[in-house]
């Protein structure tokens, strides 16, 4: 009976326009915005009433919700489609981004395994070579794996003697992933699957015939419950995973995960223990020759006062790096035994720059640092002593730095702005480097520069952003300009180049990042700052970096778009709702914007978003986050700005159901006459970069593109 209720409620709105919608004009009123039932739910929190007129819209699978989706669908296509400049932004974006590209090595056995696109490949595909020097062979192909190239290769762990590939699929860009064994040599896969994890790697043991992996434990259907913990197992190849041993379950907490690793010498089993929080552990437990478990489990870092991470172990002394007394991060070391307490040292001390993350390679300890947001590496002796600074190509962003003690060699990735990813080779004795690979960029990119200010936020606080545009820019406040921001999760928004920012520059536009508090480009402190009662900061850091913007005339408002993802989607979501008078034009991708019901949605398998953004059940939190919550602060007769939210189906990280309903309300309420557009996958997870065919990722990020330029004012982009 419910459903026919709410089926005959669906099919009556199509036909009587509900309440919210006598708030919106003509102009909004001729997008023809699918009628949308507004009921009656209110939900009370600690004393306080809280109507959420969309809930209905939470039930994914129901009719009324698809036919809803549908009908957005079918009302964003053709909007954005009738764009004249779109096939030509589309066109340019194609030429721009078919180019090679390449992905750092792993080293394992003496072959080298890397990802290579050889420009317009949907994904990216594996290769193997037995030298640097030696003709790499096709290893894995994941657009071969499925018809319309959905399939894409999550992550991959050659075994230590390089003859055995584990690799995680992803299909349509979902978190979950099923590991399968590759043999390097034929290119066959072993009968060995792996199923129901996510967020976590494998780990081989030392004689490449065993691994231990952590999964979720199984519903009562045969699907992986991510709603309790992961649990840690060891898989020996060639027997049934149904044998596979059980190898340590958190009993004594709600909700820290484990994370696994094997040292590079096989004998010892690292538990990294997560929640979600900067408070982390470190457990281990001895191996023996067959890479089986030999002790008991070792609690050696177990206060979770600070964050802990393991770095490596070298005969037994194990290295660690922490946030305790440093909230910039330090390294320690102790020899660790069993039987009595570690007597920790520390090797490289907090510095006034974020230490992000620490790795040991031939023998180096090898430092990343952030220093006002760009990348800085040091390699150190493993007592501490100073050996070099690793030369970089520029002032921007540096990943790697990874491999075994004994090799003499490592690889790192390196990007601006302005400079495509290239991959170099760093001999770790003398800390020379060389290029492996770098991109030929279809385009010259000397006639711009990027420029870092700094601006003060509501509370005084000083924030970085960078800016890039023409060497010949006028400040003027009529350039379009596009906002980035994230601030959240201890993740640093580094200068990273992209083709749609360069499109969009090449089109005359302006584009920014904010370095907002809640990312670590200042450590610990600047991302505890940006949590829970102190998450409007980054809100008021956005709305401040917005302001500076049109203050110093790089724009003005009706030149001004911003843009955000996932936890970038609350941060534009709460920007537009908190001041719909700043920005012209809004990008709200798989956001978590009803951040009151959060902890409906989500515990254990997203403990880290209710640690960042706090739990509405606790009163002091829900006092903050009802401020702030921006399907709760969207206001009925507000003329907002034009908006193009995206989500999808298979997004197991962000409940989409939080943007069908953010959209409906938002349609409803806004009284600009601009447009309020829903673009929704059904097929698209969190991860939609991987699981949409590259193809169609030109093709969404053209329309985003079009989305802006058309609400913006640019001109058509010249035809090259």
């Amino acid at each position: 009976m419910k459903q026919i209720l709410l089926l005959a409620s669906f099919f009556l709105s199509v036909l009587v326009a509900h309440a919210d919608s006598l708030h919106a004009p003509a102009g909004a009123r001729s997008l023809t915005y699918p009628a949308t039932a507004r009921g009656g739910q209110v939900d009370v929190y600690h004393g306080r009433s809280v109507a959420d007129p969309y809930r209905w819209l939470e039930n994914e699978s129901a009719a009324e919700t698809r036919q809803w989706i549908e009908a957005q669908n079918a009302l964003a296509q053709p909007y954005l489609e009738a764009v004249p400049a779109r096939e030509r932004i589309k066109k340019r974006m194609t030429e721009l981004w078919n180019h090679e590209r390449y992905e750092i090595p792993v080293k394992r056995g003496g072959r080298y395994f890397y990802l290579r696109n050889d420009g317009l490949q949907n994904q990216n595909v594996l290769y193997v070579a037995h030298s640097l020097g030696a003709a790499p062979r096709v290893l894995l192909d994941p657009n071969t794996l499925s018809k319309d190239a959905t399939v894409a290769l999550g992550e991959f762990e050659p075994s230590p003697d390089g003859k055995l590939l584990a690799y995680g699929l992803s299909d349509g860009g979902t978190d979950w992933r099923e590991w399968r064994i590759r043999d390097v040599e034929t290119g066959r896969d072993l009968p060995d699957v792996l199923k129901f994890l996510k967020f976590a790697p494998v780990a081989w043991t030392a004689d490449s015939r065993s691994l231990y992996y952590a999964r979720y434990p199984l519903r009562a259907d045969g699907s992986g419950d991510d709603t309790k913990q992961r649990e840690v197992y060891r898989h020996v190849l060639g027997r049934p995973t149904v044998e596979d041993s059980l190898i340590y379950r958190v009993t004594d907490h709600p909700t820290r995960n484990p994370y696994v690793q094997v040292t590079d010498d096989g004998r010892y089993l690292i538990m990294w223990m997560y929640d979600g929080s900067q408070q982390t552990g470190v457990y281990y437990r001895k191996l023996d020759k067959h890479g089986a478990v030999a002790e008991e489990v070792v609690r050696l870092l177990d206060a979770f006062d600070a964050n802990y991470e393991f770095i490596a172990e070298i005969d037994d002394v194990f290295y660690i790096y922490t946030t305790k007394d440093a909230p910039n991060g330090r390294v320690l070391a102790a020899r660790v035994d069993s039987r009595g307490k570690p007597a920790w040292r520390t090797i490289v001390p907090e510095s006034r720059f974020a230490l992000i993350e620490a790795s040991i390679v031939g023998g180096k300890l090898f430092t990343q640092y952030l220093e006002d947001a760009r990348s800085v590496v040091r390699a150190f002796d493993l007592q501490g002593k100073l050996l070099y600074d690793v030369k970089l190509p520029g002032l921007g962003q540096a990943a790697g730095f990874r491999g075994a003690f004994a090799d003499d060699e490592t690889f790192f990735s390196y990007t601006d702005f302005l400079t495509p990813a290239s991959i170099s080779r760093l001999e770790t004795p003398s800390g020379r480097t060389s290029v492996f690979r770098a991109p030929e960029f279809p385009a010259d990119r000397g006639g711009y520069v990027t420029e870092q200010v700094f601006y003060s936020s509501k509370d005084g606080t000083r924030v970085p952003m960078f800016i890039v545009h023409r060497r010949d820019f006028v400040k003027d406040g009529r350039a379009p300009l596009m906002l980035y921001g994230y601030g959240g999760f201890n993740i640093p928004q580094l200068p990273t180049f992209s083709v749609p920012v360069f499109v969009w520059l090449e089109m005359g536009g302006v584009y920014a990042v904010a370095n907002l508090r809640g990312g670590s480009e200042y450590g610990e402190a600047w991302h505890s700052a940006g949590t829970k009662l102190r998450k409007q900061n980054v809100f008021d850091d956005f709305i401040a970096a917005a302001e500076y913007l049109i203050a110093q005339k790089y724009t003005s408002t009706p030149k001004l778009a911003i843009r955000g993802r996932s936890n970038g989607g609350l941060l534009v979501g709460a920007a537009l709702t908190q001041r719909p008078d700043l920005y012209r034009a809004v990008l709200c991708g798989f956001p978590d914007v009803d951040i009151l019901r959060f902890n409906q949605y989500t515990r254990a398998n997203n403990m880290p978003a209710l640690l960042e953004y706090g739990d509405a059940a606790v009163k002091a939190q829900f006092d903050a986050i009802r401020l702030y919550s921006p399907y709760q602060q969207i206001r009925a007769g507000t003329a907002y700005p034009a908006v193009l939210v995206s989500s999808g189906d298979l997004d197991t990280r962000v409940p989409p159901l939080a943007a069908r309903k953010f959209t409906a309300r938002l349609q409803a309420a806004s009284s600009s006459g601009r447009p309020v557009i829903l673009r929704y996958h059904p097929k698209a997870g969190h991860a939609a970069n991987r699981g949409l065919p590259f193809s169609r990722r030109i093709q969404d990020t053209a329309a985003e593109v079009a989305f802006m330029m058309r609400e913006l004012g640019l001109p058509l982009p010249a035809a090259h």
